[in-house]
């Protein structure tokens, strides 16, 4: 995973935690993990709503390609994922809503996706806008997005304990 080092302010990378989904050379892709949005997915793709619990919401998954519509699943048998990613995490395909959640544990339902071209990521990398993890599949699941960010870097250890205790604006400190 990545995560946004404090001097990233861009607004829409501000503290986030995203999961990167593909890295090749003609650039990366990945969903942020920890920014839900106040609507349903009832509302926003009604046919999707019975891949997750009730009035769960659909999360922003970046800003590329808002009007996309991406379900991450977690699958029992990784090789039923469409797009497998790692471990047991990947996309279903929807085709066939019904046969996902047989196939899978927890779902969640992402608007748009982050993505680099070719370079960008690395040059991004290298100015040390972000700061890489391991991903646990707990963290694509957060029931606390606010404090993933804070969590990731906790779990990063190190100096990174003090990173997580920052405030979000260090001029009320």
């Amino acid at each position: 995973i990545l995560i946004a080092s404090p001097a990233l302010l861009d607004p829409n990378f501000r503290r986030t935690v995203v999961l990167v989904t593909q890295h090749g050379e003609e650039g990366a892709a990945g969903l942020v993990l920890n920014r839900p949005s106040p609507v349903p997915v009832s509302e926003a793709v009604a046919q999707l709503e019975p891949l997750v619990a009730g009035g769960e919401q659909v999360w922003i998954g970046g800003p590329v390609q808002p009007d996309a519509v991406l379900v991450l699943g977690e699958f029992l048998d990784p090789a039923d994922a469409a797009v497998p990613l790692f471990g047991a995490l990947g996309f279903p395909s929807l085709d066939e809503p019904d046969a996902v959640v047989p196939a899978t544990t927890r779902r969640r339902v992402f608007a748009g996706y982050a993505g680099w071209e070719a370079g960008q990521l690395e040059g991004e990398l290298a100015r040390e806008d972000w700061i890489l993890e391991p991903s646990l599949p707990d963290d694509a699941f957060t029931t606390e997005p606010g404090e993933l960010w804070r969590d990731v870097l906790r779990r990063k250890g190190g100096v990174y304990e003090l990173v997580a205790r920052m405030p979000d604006d260090p001029s009320v400190n």
